[in-house]
């Protein structure tokens, strides 16, 4: 008999699960609880009717079938929580919930094995990065490791889609290739992607090994690869973890080479690449590198105004702004940009980078720090793997008087982006929420990891001072005063709290005027 449902069949005869004309590895004890679901569909099974039928009534425990039953969900495209095929009943037991033909031999069939229709022309490429996510290969020898394998590109898939700026092929259309040797530029012109991920997994010793890649799948040209491992004590935990380090590595590695794509455009004069133009520009951090950035942008919003990203660049210059005084109305500028960041939320109430930046500048301006807290959880909801989303929680949380979920933060972002382009506001927040919990030689510690990923950095500068005067260090304070103003001529305390200072960080102040900062 064979049972066909979604993209699959299930050959008993055979024993065989097939996706398409790929053959799914599959795990005995997971193949019979498929087929005893799949026969009893009709009815609600319960845990002692699997129990009886699968493990011949032995005493076997729930985590046991748990992980059957999530190992089942993963090599059919399921999972618990859409539950699309395998539904579970609270209390009740479980049932397969799928639509389910009948197919009596071999010979006989009510669609061919291969039910993916081939494509009439390759797509045409998005106006965004594209990426599929090819099933990665099982090199371990043990054939139940493949649910493992399955499991991490579901993650890695769900994880990048996330990324508002990226189109991610669907899992359905990338495990049309699984078993099979592919030919990667094939790959990107059948799908119509500008990127493939590919990868490995070897399991061995106690431990798994998962080497992935991304490919350039015009040109064929490896662009990055990495190696991830760890103990195989919780599978389940592992994969969560390996998920994170890929996609951590890959979303920014494509977010930077568009933006070098964008520079050779030079008359592309889309929304698109006109804000990538404007990333490096609002990086540079100084008034003209900032002006351009919110040229471009503006002009972005121009083009297409329900454009999230660019209303979310705009009005983060608009912050830039005021928050290094170059603003001429800082009042106006906070005003338009609290506006535009609004107004991306409006277009995408899930956008988790003009939530958490709306989060960032609704406590520092505006001192509602509920609202603040509230965006910025959601904010890292939307996409745990956004390390900017928890740069910006943890200025939230630090303004909002929470000093240690600020500092949990900031050590999520480190851990996510260990390379990023962020990683001296990182330090530097982790400083001022040191200095308000008193911790000030570790305050003085994250300062100067902040300096060593950007020179001349005034915020970095002003934790020094805080700190070293907070401990009696007298002449080193009074040394990284002098570099704040410096870099900030015009550096007071009361100005620096009117453009979105922490004005009720009592310790952090009380350290400034010990430094010898002007009022």
């Amino acid at each position: 008999m064979r049972y066909l449902f979604d993209k699959y069949t299930l050959d008993t005869d055979r024993r065989e699960l097939q996706r398409g004309a790929a053959v799914v590895s599959i795990a005995p004890q997971v193949f019979d609880l498929l087929d005893y679901l799949i026969r009893n569909r009709e009815r609600v099974v319960s845990k002692d009717d699997l129990i009886n039928a699968i493990w011949k009534g032995r005493v076997v425990s729930d985590a046991a079938l748990t992980t059957r039953l999530n190992v089942a969900r993963s090599v059919i495209g399921d999972s618990g929580e859409e539950q699309r095929l395998i539904k579970t009943l609270q209390r009740k037991g479980f049932r397969f919930v799928g639509t389910v033909l009948e197919v009596e031999g071999q010979g006989s069939a009510a669609f061919p094995d291969d039910r993916v229709e081939p494509l009439k022309s390759a797509p045409a490429l998005p106006d965004k990065p594209s990426i599929a996510v090819l099933p990665f290969q099982n090199m371990s020898g043990d054939p139940d490791q493949d649910y493992f394998a399955d499991g991490m590109v579901d993650e890695i898939t769900t994880a990048l889609s996330r990324f508002k700026f990226l189109f991610v092929i669907a899992r359905n259309s990338s495990f049309t290739y699984k078993g099979k040797a592919v030919d990667i530029k094939r790959v990107g012109r059948e799908l119509g992607v500008r990127y493939v991920l590919e990868g490995s997994v070897r399991k061995a010793a106690g431990k798994v090994r998962i080497i992935g890649q991304l490919i350039d799948a015009s040109t064929g040209i490896h662009l990055w690869a990495d190696r991830f491992e760890g103990d195989l004590t919780d599978i389940f935990a592992l994969q969560d973890r390996m998920t994170e380090s890929v996609v951590s590595a890959v979303a920014p590695k494509m977010f930077q080479i568009e933006i070098g794509l964008a520079a050779r455009r030079p008359n592309d004069l889309s929304a698109y690449d006109l804000c990538l133009r404007a990333v490096p520009h609002l990086n540079s951090r100084t008034p003209e590198g900032t002006a351009e950035a919110l040229r471009l942008a503006s002009r972005a919003l121009e083009i297409d105004p329900g454009y999230g990203f660019a209303a979310t660049l705009a009005g983060t210059c608009h912050f830039v702004n005021v928050g290094q005084e170059w603003a001429a109305d800082p009042k106006s500028e906070i005003a338009e940009g609290l506006r535009l960041l609004r107004l991306a939320i409006g277009i995408d109430e899930n956008d988790s980078e003009a939530l958490s930046a709306l989060s960032r500048a609704t406590a520092m301006w505006t001192c509602d720090f509920d609202t603040a807290r509230d965006m910025a959880d959601r904010a890292v909801s939307s996409n745990p793997n956004a390390a900017d989303a928890w740069v910006h929680r943890g200025y939230a949380y630090l303004y909002a008087g929470q000093p240690e979920e600020a500092i949990r933060s900031f050590e999520r972002a480190i851990r996510l982006s260990p390379l990023d382009r962020l990683l001296a506001s990182n330090f530097a927040g982790m400083g001022f929420a040191f200095i308000d919990l008193g911790r000030f030689d570790e305050a003085i510690g994250a300062a100067k990891k902040a300096l060593r990923q950007r020179p001349s950095y005034a915020a970095a500068y002003r934790c020094l001072a805080s700190a070293f005067a907070q401990l009696g260090r007298d002449a080193e304070a009074r040394e990284a005063a002098a570099r704040v103003l410096e870099v900030e001529p015009a550096f007071t305390i009361s100005s620096w709290v009117a453009r979105g200072g922490q004005s009720s960080a009592k310790l952090l102040i009380e350290g400034f005027r010990k430094a010898g900062l002007p009022e």
